[in-house]
């Protein structure tokens, strides 16, 4: 396919904006890893405290948050093992 003039080859044009970087995230891993932990206990005392949220066809609703919890317990080990580290992948 023909390119319009002016558009050949790999350079840009002068009037192009200059390239945005975005400043790097500082955030840690295992604090998000806290968090969400914390998220999955309030929501495992709210299903035990609410009984209406486990009666019936909702029985299963409390081993949600606990598999929650369980799997961040696994993230959390596998973090701060220091095998989450995405520089040395």
């Amino acid at each position: 396919m023909s390119q319009p003039p002016g558009t050949e080859g790999p350079h840009r044009p002068e009037s192009a904006p200059p390239e945005i970087v975005p400043p790097v995230a500082t955030l840690r891993t295992l604090r998000v890893v806290h968090w969400g932990i914390l998220a999955w206990a309030v929501a495992l005392v709210l299903v035990l405290v609410l009984p209406s949220l486990r009666e019936g066809d909702r029985s299963w609703w409390v081993w949600v948050p606990v598999a929650g919890i369980g799997l961040g317990v696994v993230g959390h080990v596998y973090l701060a093992r220091g095998r989450g580290n995405a520089a040395d992948a």
